[in-house]
């Protein structure tokens, strides 16, 4: 049996890597001057490192080092993208798209958009039970852009059923319709391949805590040229980050940051399939020794339209927050870590066209790479007997 308790909510958040907080540890104890201090060795060393970061992640992401500009956080990225390019002063027109299953960190700036006169679309996906449940339809895209059109939001990947959609073509659309699109890639850097040109995105946010870095770190790509994009500063102060984002640079983590994004890239192959055969085998599992158990978003053969790690699944007649309560051992969830608090069901699993009953039935696995084959076990045994369990009270 595995330690307990076991800890499977790795799209909410990730345990930091050993080899992460080893490198973090001067830039806490020798390098610890400020970036911006340009007048001792302190600040020049603290610069070095924050340069040496930005390089290797924006090499990475294919990008240029000026394109990377760090943030607090992907819902900061998300903030300075979207309200960014639409309070800037010289844009196209207002009106935004995006789709029904983004992340809060997207669809509230949206909707603080929309309250001050922006028009909004938001486009739906292909409904639950489709092998590609959860993507968009590129024809609805296409026919929503306008000629008044400024901004095209698309989640990379999504945060509670893993799906990818696929944004080259997205890409292709808006750079014929010279439209800027803005993708939310926090669940993907680092967990797949991202190339920002491959992709033909403008403006990308992602973020260190889920891949095995710090939390309190992430990073905004801004394309820098074909087109060129200009920003609206969102925090005012010290004009970091030329003028797009002020505040002291967070040193510690934005070298955590690129030390977490190293190793996911050297060790992304193997652990791609790793992560894999664990979840086809929680999932089996799941269905061998629990009845009425059904899959929310893709196929999870469709390897190209789903996250490695992701499963997402209902239970027919269990409540998903009592099914979690009587799982003290297990740590899963329901849908978003930042939208825990809020008694509606998913709003992605109802976008799908999933009941309020089968949304609340639903729990949400994100396997990482401190998972192991003894704690898939341990899972499939703990959720097999707490559904049990529940369902013979209803009985």
């Amino acid at each position: 049996m595995p330690a307990t308790p076991v800890y499977m909510d790795n799209h909410a958040t990730t345990r930091v890597d050993p080899r992460v907080v080893d490198a973090m540890l001067p830039c806490f104890t020798e390098r610890y001057g400020n970036a911006g201090s340009t007048s001792h060795a302190f600040g020049w060393a603290a610069k070095d490192a924050v340069d040496a970061a930005r390089e290797f992640i924006a090499a990475a992401l294919n990008a240029a080092p000026r394109e990377i500009v760090f943030t607090s956080g992907a819902t900061e990225s998300n903030n300075l993208a979207i309200r960014g390019v639409c309070e800037r002063a010289r844009r196209r027109g207002q009106h935004i798209i995006s789709v029904v299953t983004e992340h809060r960190a997207v669809l509230d700036p949206f909707a603080k958009l929309a309250r001050g006169g922006f028009e909004v679309t938001h486009l739906t996906v292909r409904p639950h039970g489709a092998a590609d449940s959860g993507t968009l339809d590129l024809d609805q895209l296409a026919g929503a852009i306008r000629d008044d059109t400024c901004l095209v939001s698309v989640m990379l990947a999504n945060n509670e059923i893993g799906v990818l959609q696929p944004l080259a073509e997205i890409g292709r659309i808006c750079k014929q319709r010279e439209v800027l699109l803005h993708t939310d890639a926090t669940q993907a850097v680092g967990r797949i391949s991202v190339d920002v040109e491959q992709l033909q995105v403008d403006l990308m946010s992602f973020t260190a805590h889920k891949i095995y870095g710090p939390k309190g770190i992430g990073a905004l790509y801004v394309r820098s040229r074909n087109p060129q994009v200009r920003l609206e500063s969102q925090i005012d102060g010290g004009r970091q980050e030329s003028g797009r984002r002020s505040g002291t640079l967070n040193v510690p983590g934005i070298v955590g940051f690129a030390a977490a994004l190293r190793l996911c890239l050297e060790e992304l192959p193997a652990e791609q399939e790793r992560l894999r055969r664990l979840r086809d085998r929680l999932f089996a599992g799941l269905c061998e020794r629990v009845a009425n158990v059904s899959l929310n978003g893709p196929a999870l053969d469709r390897t190209n339209l789903r996250l490695c790690g992701n499963l997402n699944c209902n239970f027919a007649d269990v409540d998903g927050e009592a099914l979690m309560l009587s799982m003290r051992d297990l740590a899963v969830s329901s849908g978003s870590a930042c939208t825990s608090a809020d008694p509606e069901p998913s709003h992605v699993l109802r976008a799908l066209g999933l009941g309020d009953d089968l949304t609340r039935a639903s729990l949400r696995f994100g396997l990482g790479r401190f998972n192991t084959p003894e704690e898939v076990e341990f899972a499939i045994d703990t959720v097999a007997g707490a559904v049990e369990r529940l369902r013979s009270l209803r009985a």
